[in-house]
């Protein structure tokens, strides 16, 4: 297992090289100037172009610029946003809430979706079944902003029990709402993934073994079942919480929450681009590093998968 992990670890300096050399060329290569509107309505001073264009190298071929990026990178600095703002405290000021929404956005896909999954496999075209099939579906064909705005009008405006937006605290119980939101489309597919794992695990010759055996039905489906049923399941989990960080602009934008997907979003409108690409490469490496747990978790479920 240790050499597997060290193997993997190295595997990812390339790619992590890869994939911010791309996404920083991606956001440095959109046209249109940089000091639009930095200035309010009128054109920016020849002087504070040509300071600003020393100053972020932007005179500089993209290989100089993205190799001086990653220099500072590799020392724990992101740089300045355009009017001087240090970006490493705006994602320390805006990652933690995009972190507790994907938490409990992920706790809420995985508590719901699995159990929903779950009862839905053992019981195969009843009430229920089909009622998750369609509920499902209806969630993967909403839009997220969709669903949004429908709950918070529901839960925030005409009934009153939640607050419609999200308060700076960022309390638990104005997570929920928001959460739901965020991993609903998640939740559904969680739901159908597990339908099938379990009906097709509970053909198995294992699991006739063990009701043969007299086990009792709880354990075949707590031990047996469900923990060879939970490999896909885990996959969609662990790589989900990467695209509901990087997902989460409209859910936050609709509850307002400062949040990573916000500062994107103004970043890009701003065309603050050393920002977007600082906030990308973030959802980047936390994307390489829930692959590798993810990898690490089969050999926890599956005895039979062994890493060298």
């Amino acid at each position: 297992m240790g050499r597997y992990l060290v193997r993997r670890l190295l595997q990812l300096v390339p790619v992590f090289i890869g994939t911010t050399f791309l996404i920083y060329w991606l956001v440095w290569s959109v046209p249109g100037d940089p000091f639009a509107g930095k200035c309010g309505e009128r054109r920016c001073p020849q002087q504070y172009i040509d300071f600003m264009t020393d100053k972020y190298h932007l005179d500089q071929n993209i290989f100089v610029q993205y190799f001086t990026y990653m220099q500072n990178l590799l020392q724990g600095d992101f740089g300045e946003t355009f009017s001087g703002r240090s970006i490493n405290d705006i994602i320390l000021t805006s990652y933690p809430n995009t972190m507790k929404l994907a938490v409990v956005a992920l706790a809420i896909e995985a508590v719901i979706g699995l159990t929903a999954g779950v009862l839905t496999g053992l019981r195969r075209n009843g009430f229920l079944d089909n009622l998750v099939l369609v509920s499902t579906l209806f969630l993967i064909a909403l839009p997220v902003f969709v669903v949004g705005f429908v709950l918070q009008w529901l839960f925030g405006v005409q009934w009153g029990i939640v607050k419609p937006t999200v308060s700076s605290e960022m309390r638990f119980s104005e997570l929920i709402i928001p959460g739901f939101v965020l991993g609903s489309a998640s939740m559904a597919y969680i739901a159908r993934v597990a339908r099938t794992s379990i009906a097709e695990n509970r053909r198995s010759d294992y699991v006739r073994t063990a009701i043969a055996k007299g086990l009792p039905m709880r354990r075949v489906v707590g031990v047996h079942l469900l923990r060879n049923s939970l490999i896909p399941v885990v996959t969609l989990l662990g790589t989900d919480l990467g695209a509901l960080m990087g997902g989460a602009i409209v859910t936050e934008g609709i509850f307002q929450i400062n949040g990573i997907g916000r500062q994107v979003f103004r970043s890009i409108v701003t065309k603050e681009s050393a920002t977007v690409v600082s906030i990308v490469i973030v959802l980047v490496l936390v994307y390489l590093l829930m692959n590798l747990l993810v990898d690490l978790l089969y050999a926890a479920l599956d005895p039979r998968i062994r890493y060298e």
